[in-house]
């Protein structure tokens, strides 16, 4: 069972930081030097747990019903020529941003804001969108921050308290600002009224859609891989608002989802914890 858990924590880690991901993690870990969170934040709770494998599909779900994110990230991204490589580097950023020392933080941060100043553009319709746009960073990161949340508190090995919510509010305002946001939202009243700020801009584009198809019924896997996948796929949709799964198309499987889809995400995401789990003492 060692060996088995050892050879699927390898895989996952892989997959999701790359084949340098080893020496990055122990850069970040290692450096010594102050750091933007402490042990103690919540930030760290939530960025560090298996259910951030369901909050990050859900998250790229939810931004791409911004027309213009959407379209930004469709020209700009490489998300179906890259995918693996665009979610190492997103997690990159995150662990950086979350457990590094401040200053490698800090260039982290520099470096998404040149990238996003070079990416610029227009939409299908003809609406100019500049990924620097403080509104458009604004989105991108509710949405993001709404769903990494969710899916801790339903699937995270220590869901946070009421207090704890609103700390991880205003630990991820701290990098949001440092991106660029203007005023992100700092506890979680602010950040539901936030979300319900946008929803007029928000609607289906035929690439949100197709992103939609290509996230959840085309990944880039291994058959083998495919199942669990689905699991990860299906408990992300189901912690959609059904506004946005209604713009999206997709279907909500009353009674269903409160049972086995759930049931099955728990039991996946215990998989995970268990599978990249810092290995025993030895003796």
């Amino acid at each position: 069972m060692e060996l088995l858990r050892e050879r699927l924590g390898r895989s996952l880690f892989t997959r999701v930081a790359g084949p340098s991901g080893p020496v990055t993690r122990a850069r970040i870990h290692g450096t010594p030097g102050p750091r933007w969170f402490g042990p103690e934040r919540p930030i760290r709770t939530v960025h560090g747990d298996a259910s951030m494998f369901i909050g990050g599909l859900r998250a790229l779900l939810l931004q791409s019903l911004h027309p213009l994110a959407m379209a930004a990230v469709a020209a700009h991204s490489g998300y179906r020529g890259d995918p693996w490589g665009r979610l190492q580097r997103t997690s990159t950023f995150l662990a950086v941003t979350t457990y590094g020392v401040a200053d490698d933080a800090q260039r982290a941060v520099d470096q998404v804001r040149a990238v996003h100043e070079r990416v610029r553009g227009t939409t299908p319709e003809g609406e100019p969108y500049h990924a620097a746009d403080p509104h458009l960073l604004g989105w991108v990161h509710v949405a993001e921050v709404d769903s990494f949340l969710t899916a801790h508190q339903r699937f995270g090995a220590h869901p946070l308290d009421a207090a704890g919510c609103d700390a991880y509010v205003a630990d991820t305002a701290r990098v949001a600002a440092a991106l660029g946001v203007t005023d992100p939202p700092r506890d979680r009243a602010g950040l539901a009224a936030r979300l319900a700020a946008y929803r007029p801009e928000l609607r289906a584009t035929r690439e949100a859609r197709e992103a939609a198809r290509f996230i959840l019924l085309r990944p880039p896997l291994p058959w083998i891989a495919r199942g669990p996948y689905a699991v990860l796929g299906a408990n992300a949709v189901s912690t959609l608002p059904l506004w946005a799964r209604h713009l999206l198309g997709l279907p909500y499987l009353r009674g269903v989802e409160e049972t086995f889809v759930r049931a099955s995400g728990h039991a996946l995401t215990r998989t995970i914890r268990w599978a990249m789990a810092p290995p025993p003492p030895s003796g």
